[in-house]
């Protein structure tokens, strides 16, 4: 009896708190403003607001806290519905668009299938006619001719104040640009990696067989058409490249567009060769389906029109008819399609960099995607899509990211027209070193004049190219970001900084090993598809002599990261800095430094005369016997990685000091190039071909000898044998040990100062995510812990006398913060048994079963 009356106690208040409440509009709003203010009230603010509201006074407690669970549920479904659209929308029109794609590569599989048909009847007339070489090769010519795109028919000079004949050039500029966008002019190749999809930057593809370089791409956007019209005209907020864009006339049309007369500079990408202006007509324009056109090609003696003006430090390109075609999607948004075709004047520039002008998947990259990417960019932060750190609006790091690419830009061509003038060498020409002093032209939105002394000075640039041999430029670009103290000199860094300083050092100080120091990268902002990133670099200084404190401080970089995605086909990798104060406001004054990296068509490793003749200038810059490294007749389908590495470093100087500071920039330069060449040979081989990492340790007899002295020191001490019995060669021996499976390391044995690295076996170097350059940058007290640590000292003096100790398992960590996780290390003395008092080389260590943790 008392169970069923319990029962029917909890089914009535069940059936209470879930009975069906209607509320006025009036309770609905005063729930409503609490809900914008706190979507999840606790007890004590539901009860508050029972009595604050006399209109919610016949409410339950209960009923509201279940009205604010659906109020969260109904927005939670609001939001999912929501972004459910939206993808729903980017695949209708992703499928709109690839529909397109389909039906226009079916009519160029048409065109080419007729093509083909006709050339193969015109060879067969042609043999049977003649068996003249020269008829034949005409009407091979001919064939191809059919394929490249057809020559402009020269114009007769059209006056630039008939706006009639500049229209004709316009029209005909958009009905080429739209047969290249969504026709068939153009045979174009899918680039690798650039799959289609709703989240995906778009279908990109490059030119084959035509004149000049072209790229072209086609993708969605969050943005209305205006907007992309307006961030695309904008050409310097997403060309890196641009310098300036001059619009030096607008003429209306009667359709509505306008005609604009350009005038365009862009920078070179490298000490080696000139930059390139282009004198363009711009038509803007809307089509009766309601798409924008912003249509482009180069005004000359064969299009008509005006001359543009004269140049004297560029070299005047052609655009070819390009632009951006974008049509409003259903729901919202655009596609846009964007095509970029170009002449540089190949010629003009030496041979070993003409792949850099003949590359359409180059022009792809700094072009074309760098468009879509940037649109995209704006896009997701209008939305809200990106959320950045430290109170910075995207607008502010944008603009400090734009600021630091055109001051390194500014620093590697410098322009006459910005003041820069060429300083004599010391006889040898590898760097060049130039000075600007007249800040009323140099000193733009990436500087201040504050970095000049007011009693005279200036800006002096120390800049140097060189080709690399079989360096990925991002794998080089990644190991110059992580490695810093690898290359750089503390001292010089503090020089550097000082010009933010009202009192700067007076003689810069520049010692050849500088300062200890390491570096904290601290995230500051990234692309949506990080392909580039902004951060600030924390150098953190240590000082081991009283001289030393003064000079031994934290400094701050901000640093530009970019193309270290090792697979984007084409891409630039790029690292610039410049050095800040703690403050770092927005306008914060930039000198920036820094490495370019650009790759050269990667072609097939050759035997004979061809190989050498392009490697002539590489053998000049690069040292040791890795620079010809050639490939065995056993690997047909090797590549030979080649690239551009252009290096700029600037420093403000005072006037009767600009002598030294040249001569300081200059070694310094020439120290970063030698490190560099150091850095590459290392790094290379093992992500070349694998198999020739451990074979170009033999060719050292110093690592012979090490390896003989490790396994002979652990044989000795510990009564084991660290590798097999039956590797009695040198040859065999440092084979093992680089291949053995346990991480196996030497550390220096010095009483007066801490054991640095000396050398580890690949699964070390792989324990300490390092490279062998870098290794000996490594501490061992750094990498154990407390316990480990401790564990080494009550075990050193063991170590001494007995030769050998075992560590219990523990915790170590890698160059990169990583912990690793091991179940015993030994240690045992290294000793160099070719002397006859056996002396102490260095201590071996052994980590058994490691593993990331």
């Amino acid at each position: 009896m008392a169970l069923s009356m319990h029962k029917e106690s909890l089914n009535n208040k069940q059936m209470d708190s879930s009975k069906y409440v209607r509320y006025t509009p009036e309770q609905v709003e005063a729930l409503e403003r609490v809900y914008n203010e706190c979507p999840k009230p606790s007890s004590l603010r539901r009860q508050q607001l029972i009595r604050e509201c006399p209109i919610l006074s016949n409410i339950e407690p209960k009923q509201i806290k279940v009205w604010f669970q659906n109020r969260r549920c109904r927005e939670k479904q609001r939001k999912e519905a929501s972004r459910l659209q939206t993808v729903n929308r980017k695949l209708t029109a992703m499928n709109k668009l690839l529909m397109e794609e389909n039906d226009r590569l079916q009519k160029q599989v048409s065109h080419l299938v007729y093509e083909n048909g006709y050339m193969k009847q015109q060879l067969q007339t042609a043999s049977v006619t003649t068996t003249d070489n020269n008829s034949c090769e005409s009407v091979v010519v001919s064939g191809q001719h059919q394929q490249q795109q057809n020559p402009t028919p020269r114009h007769p000079q059209r006056d630039a104040n008939n706006p009639a004949g500049l229209l004709t050039i316009a029209e005909e500029t958009l009905a080429e640009f739209l047969s290249k966008a969504t026709g068939t002019a153009v045979d174009w190749v899918q680039m690798i990696g650039m799959k289609p999809g709703p989240d995906s930057i778009g279908i990109v593809a490059v030119s084959r067989n035509c004149s000049g370089v072209a790229a072209r791409a086609c993708g969605l956007v969050s943005l209305e058409p205006t907007k992309v019209a307006e961030i695309l005209k904008d050409r310097p907020s997403w060309y890196r490249d641009c310098r300036c864009i001059d619009v030096l006339s607008i003429i209306p049309t009667a359709n509505g567009g306008t005609i604009e007369l350009i005038y365009m500079q862009t920078y070179a990408p490298t000490t080696l060769a000139a930059a390139r202006d282009f004198w363009t007509l711009r038509y803007t324009t809307s089509l009766e389906d309601g798409s924008l056109v912003i249509c482009e090609r180069s005004l000359t003696s064969s299009t008509g029109g005006p001359t543009g003006p004269p140049t004297t430090s560029f070299v005047r390109a052609e655009m070819l008819p390009s632009g951006f075609l974008i049509r409003p999607c259903d729901g919202g948004g655009s596609i846009i399609h964007i095509v970029d075709h170009v002449d540089l004047d190949v010629w003009s520039v030496p041979e070993v960099l003409r792949p850099l002008y003949e590359s359409s998947k180059i022009l792809a990259q700094k072009m074309t995607i760098a468009a879509l990417r940037h649109i995209r960019q704006i896009a997701q932060e209008t939305n809200g899509e990106i959320q950045y750190g430290g109170g910075r609006q995207p607008a502010v790091l944008r603009t400090f990211s734009q600021r630091l690419c055109r001051g390194f830009n500014d620093a590697v061509n410098g322009f006459v027209d910005d003041g820069w003038s060429l300083m004599g060498s010391d006889g040898v020409e590898d760097v060049t070193i130039m000075i600007n002093s007249s800040p009323g032209k140099f000193f733009g939105s990436q500087y201040n004049t504050s970095m000049v002394p007011s009693f005279g000075g200036g800006v002096l640039c120390a800049k140097a190219s060189m080709l690399l041999q079989s360096v990925p430029p991002a794998l080089l670009v990644r190991f110059l970001r992580e490695h810093r103290s690898e290359w750089a000199d503390y001292g010089i860094d503090t020089y550097s900084a000082a010009c933010l300083k009202p009192n700067p050092y007076t003689v810069p100080c520049a010692r050849p090993s500088g300062f200890p120091s390491s570096q904290v990268i601290l995230p500051l902002a990234h692309t949506v598809e990080h392909e580039e990133f902004l951060e600030v670099v924390r150098l953190e200084g240590q000082a081991f002599t009283p001289e030393d404190v003064a000079l031994a401080r934290d400094m701050y970089l901000l640093q530009l990261c970019s193309g270290i995605d090792e697979n984007a086909v084409g891409a630039c990798a790029q690292l610039v800095f410049a050095p800040i104060d703690e403050s770092f406001a927005d306008n914060a004054p930039l000198l920036p430094s820094g490495f370019r990296v650009i790759p050269l068509d990667s072609k097939p490793v050759m035997d004979g005369p061809g190989a050498a003749r392009t490697l002539d200038l590489a053998s000049t810059l690069e040292v040791g016997p890795g620079s010809n490294r050639s490939t065995g007749d056993g690997e047909p389908n090797s590549y030979n990685l080649r690239s551009v590495l252009t290096i700029a470093f600037q420093f403000t100087f005072e006037n009767h000091l600009r002598d030294d500071v040249a001569s300081m920039a200059r070694q310094y330069v020439r120290s970063v190039v030698g490190s560099v060449q150091r850095v590459a040979m290392a790094i290379a081989p093992s992500r070349i071909s694998p198999g020739l990492g451990p074979k170009s340790l033999p060719g050292s007899p110093e690592a012979l000898t090490l390896a003989r002295w490790i396994c002979r020191s652990y044989r000795i001490h510990t009564g084991g044998e660290l590798l097999r019995a039956d590797s009695q060669s040198g040859d065999t021996l440092l084979e093992q040990l680089w291949n053995h499976s346990d991480a196996i390391m030497c550390c220096s044995l010095k009483t007066n100062a801490s054991p640095v690295f000396t050398f580890a076996n690949q699964a070390g170097l792989d324990m300490l995510e390092t490279t062998l350059v870098a290794l000996q940058d490594i501490m061992l007290d750094k990498i154990l812990d407390e316990a480990g640590r401790k564990s080494l000292c009550t075990e050193f003096s063991k170590i001494m006398q007995q030769g050998f100790a075992h560590l219990p398992a523990g915790i170590c960590v890698s160059s990169m913060g990583r912990p690793v996780s091991y179940e015993q290390a030994i240690v045992w003395k290294v000793v160099d048994d070719d002397n006859d008092d056996a002396a102490n080389h260095c201590l071996g260590l052994m980590f058994v079963n490691w593993s990331f943790v």
